[in-house]
């Protein structure tokens, strides 16, 4: 079956495994399904798990309460990233985190740590700890929306004088002083040219709404970090991530067709 013949355009992330011919349970998703997208026995939706595949699965039954549905095609997804980028992102306000997670996922991070710097507004890690259910919820439903079947990990939140870089990982900080460095996609472009004949795992650091200090920053070069700019205008700890996030992307050639 190809991906045009595909009868579905709601996706619905579930945790149990998923196979051709099985009759999977969708009782949690039953409100949604009959209420809010008011579809009927029948209905062709795509069930998700983390394991690379979508399936095609049909309502068989459906009450506000009760659910089940076949799945009667699977398929590998074209959409989960051959990059593994990892985001470092320093703490926001609320609303900024969440937008950032879900706009980074959208786009194909593999991996958000959140981290905690001098200019952080939020500090304490126990309260950083009490979001991150939000946190998973916002990067399951961004994984639905844009047809990712793996969401992107979700590491604990550290502080920055504790942030490693394994070695085998290129690291990048977005810096707004770093008038002087390479610009991002230069950089992103160097290390893939390097690397020849294979895509190293890349890492993008972006400070909080006050930036990075000069002492922070040479910190984490002295670890194997390298600052970048973003150009000559100075951005939003937002926008900075999303637009960093979207530079290695395409220099990547994530933003490109691949065929499935």
């Amino acid at each position: 079956m190809t991906r045009e013949a595909w009868p579905a355009r709601h996706r619905f992330f579930v945790q149990n495994p998923l196979h051709v011919g099985d009759f999977p349970c969708l009782d949690a998703l039953a409100h949604q399904l009959a209420v809010v997208l008011r579809l009927t026995p029948g209905a062709a939706i795509i069930l998700i798990n983390g394991d690379g595949n979508e399936y095609l699965t049909t309502l068989t039954t459906l009450s506000p309460r009760r659910a089940t549905g076949a799945i009667v095609a699977a398929r590998l997804s074209a959409a989960d990233p051959r990059l593994h980028l990892t985001l470092f992102q320093c703490t926001l306000k609320q609303d900024k985190f969440d937008w950032v997670l879900q706009k980074g996922a959208e786009l194909g991070v593999s991996c958000f740590v959140p981290v905690v710097s001098e200019r952080s507004v939020v500090r304490p890690l126990a309260a950083l700890a009490g979001k991150r259910a939000r946190w998973l919820t916002i990067l399951r439903e961004a994984t639905e929306q844009c047809g990712r079947t793996r969401p992107p990990e979700l590491a604990a939140a550290v502080e920055l004088n504790a942030v490693a870089l394994p070695s085998d990982v290129r690291g990048f900080i977005a810096w707004e002083e770093a008038e002087t460095a390479p610009a991002l996609a230069d950089a992103v472009a160097a290390a893939l040219h390097a690397a020849c004949d294979h895509t190293p795992p890349l890492a993008l650091l972006v400070g909080p709404e006050g930036g990075l200090s000069h002492a922070e920053v040479q910190t984490l070069v002295q670890r194997g970090w390298q600052a970048v700019t973003l150009g000559r205008r100075i951005l939003r700890a937002e926008t900075a991530a999303l637009a960093g996030v979207t530079v290695i992307m395409e220099r990547s050639g994530e933003l490109g067709q691949h065929p499935v």
